[in-house]
């Protein structure tokens, strides 16, 4: 089933509102493309919401982006570097658009969380509540990973 941009981009969108991880939204958006069961694909993504179990490094948009890159520019050969360097390209231009779309890929500074004080977060998630959403800004950075997925497969 081949979904169109508008779809998968709302599809993402949907399932961080739903309370998925942002970085679980964009690679359940894609599961499909990667083979994998919505399940799957949630699984393998969990670790990175929050940058990175919440501490706040590489947002998880970006993380979820870059695991995306994994299944279109597979490279498991270690000796194959051309594969290796393909892969590294397409998570850098993935990158490098949404850092060009929001000023930066750091959780922590995209938040508004810089200076950070070290431990200062918990690992406890935030509760998804109304005031939640109005005061985080990560909703409109799982549609920005999505839309700039979707453009690489309508441009490619």
């Amino acid at each position: 089933m081949q979904i169109n941009i508008e779809e998968r981009v709302a599809r993402a969108r949907e399932l961080f509102l739903e309370g998925y991880n942002c970085a679980q939204a964009v690679v359940m958006a894609y599961s499909d493309v990667m083979e994998l069961t919505p399940e799957q694909a949630a699984r393998i993504a969990a670790s990175f919401g929050g940058g990175m179990g919440r501490m706040r490094e590489v947002c998880g948009t970006v993380s979820g982006m870059a695991l995306v890159a994994s299944a279109l520019a597979p490279s498991y050969d270690p000796k194959n570097m051309a594969e290796r360097q393909q892969n590294y390209a397409l998570v850098q231009s993935f990158a490098g658009s949404f850092r060009q779309e929001n000023g930066d890929i750091v959780c922590r500074r995209l938040l508004g969380l810089e200076p950070m004080v070290e431990k200062s977060e918990t690992t406890m998630p935030s509760e998804r509540t109304a005031e939640y959403y109005k005061v985080r800004p990560c909703v409109k950075f799982v549609i920005t990973a999505a839309d700039i997925l979707d453009k690489h497969f309508f441009t490619v």
